[in-house]
């Protein structure tokens, strides 16, 4: 690189003098021509022409002259500018040399120094990679932790920490080492302890209120009876929009009312996992809309079916009541179905026996269609409920399939409306069913119990007629 250099300084200054003596040349030629051509302009015959042709060499031999030494001080000049430059750069071919050796012993000296760090840190160095990897889960930790929500930006000192020991050098210091284990240890100690304190909730409807906030180890937050959740991107708290069920909120509502007294509460070991799952859960009204108009056809006929039942309870209850009345009285009321089978008997004192049977039958006949009435009603409701759930079950597994045919299998969620579709319906149908068989059973036996009673005394008044003929065939 040198050699080069030093080649190219020396052609520069050739280039340099050649185009100095071309320049004095063109410019002295330029001036010639210039004074013949103002001579031949201005004589007046040869003999003047020659004249001043002798007086312009003779002055053209000055100028030359003149050009001459003036030149001569210029090629001075540009030799000693030559001699500068060739000066300057010598030293700064000096001064690389000396830099470059100077480098290359720095670079010695520096990688001798850091493999004697290395050997001095030994399993040092191996400390604080744990403690920067500490530091990392710390600070993840808090991130979800609800004690954040009472102790604010603790998590900037870790966030600091691992950056500094990630992107250089730098060790911990004893107060970073102190400070980390003291957060570790706060952690834990508030992780047991149930502490009410104040700060603003951002309630369901979006207003900000300053509310008393009650937290539960590292757990739970509660206020006024209901679940909290903490938001570590913003830092705020707020009152879940959906609460859990009533058994859940009822042992918030415990702890928020009492003071130094042990109350069971339900909390969540996971510090929001299971809350959000239960809060996710659907409730009983969304699960029969998830039934969709099959569903609501469903709980329809079974709404239905129980006042037709709740009739049918009441009838033969009040039935029953008087049916018992006339069997302890001898006289017959015509309020009752058994008081008119014994009106049969009055209406025809003198009837035979096979006449006074067919006219009891017949009454007992009359009666049965009241004691029985819609109960039929409810058996087939109790048939056609499944069958309605079966429905509903064919055709969320159609819609299902449509999905799964239009969007593949990849997301589960486009299946899921129609598999709850189906498997709400068919839960409705034996909702409905189920009840609606005991209830039938429960009516028919009540309704068949008053009838029997009905034949069993129509049986009784036949036989006594029939007792009262023969004593008085035997007296004629």
């Amino acid at each position: 690189m040198m050699i080069s250099f030093n080649k190219i300084a020396l052609k520069s200054l050739k280039a340099t003098k050649k185009l100095s003596a071309l320049s004095i040349a063109s410019v002295a030629l330029s001036s010639l021509m210039t004074v013949t051509t103002v001579s031949a302009q201005q004589a007046g015959n040869l003999d003047e022409l020659l004249s001043r042709l002798e007086s312009g060499q003779i002055a053209q031999t000055k100028q030359n002259q003149a050009r001459e030494k003036e030149f001569t001080l210029k090629v001075n000049e540009q030799s000693r500018l030559l001699e500068q430059a060739k000066t300057t750069r010598d030293q700064a071919i000096n001064t690389s040399t000396r830099l470059e050796t100077q480098f290359q012993d720095n670079e010695v000296k520096l990688a001798n120094k850091t493999d004697a760090l290395s050997r001095r840190m030994g399993e040092l160095k191996e400390l604080f990679g744990v403690l920067q990897q500490v530091a990392g889960d710390t600070k993840s930790k808090f991130q979800t932790s609800v004690v954040s929500a009472q102790i604010a930006n603790r998590g900037e000192f870790l966030d600091e920490l691992a950056q500094s020991m990630g992107s250089s050098s730098k060790l911990a210091s004893i107060e970073e080492i102190e400070r980390l284990w003291f957060e570790l240890q706060r952690e834990m100690t508030e992780s047991g302890k149930v502490h009410n304190f104040t700060r603003d909730v951002v309630m369901a409807d979006g207003e900000k209120q300053l509310t008393q906030v009650t937290r539960v180890g590292g757990f739970n937050l509660i206020a006024n009876g209901k679940y909290l959740e903490y938001i570590d991107e913003t830092g705020s708290v707020a009152e879940l929009i959906r609460q859990p069920s009533a058994r859940y909120l009822d042992s918030a509502q415990a702890l928020s009312s009492t003071s130094n007294q042990a109350v069971p509460f339900a909390l969540d070991p996971t510090g929001g996992s299971i809350l959000g799952l239960l809060v996710q859960a659907p409730d009983t009204q969304e699960r029969v809309e998830q039934g969709g108009p099959v569903g609501y056809v469903i709980l329809a006929i079974g709404l239905i079916g129980l006042l037709i039942a709740l009739e049918r309870f009441v009838t033969l209850f009040l039935i029953g009541g008087k049916v018992n009345r006339q069997l302890k009285s001898d006289t017959a009321n015509a309020d009752n179905p058994l008081g008119r089978v014994m009106l049969v008997k009055e209406q025809n004192p003198n009837a035979d026996t096979e006449t006074l049977e067919l006219k009891l039958s017949e009454s007992i006949l009359r009666e049965v269609p009241k004691l029985s009435s819609r109960l039929t009603l409810i058996k087939i409701i109790s048939v056609v409920a499944p069958l309605i759930g079966l429905l509903g079950t064919v055709t969320g597994m159609i819609n299902t399939f449509q999905a799964i045919t239009l969007f593949g299998t990849g997301d589960p969620k486009l299946m899921a409306g129609g598999i709850s579709q189906a498997l709400v319906t068919t839960v409705l149908g034996l909702v409905v069913a189920i009840p609606m068989v005991f209830i039938f059973t429960l009516l028919h036996t009540r309704s068949r119990s008053i009838i029997n009673l009905l034949q069993q005394q129509s049986a009784g008044i036949i036989a006594e007629r029939a007792e009262w003929t023969k004593s008085s065939e035997q007296g004629a």
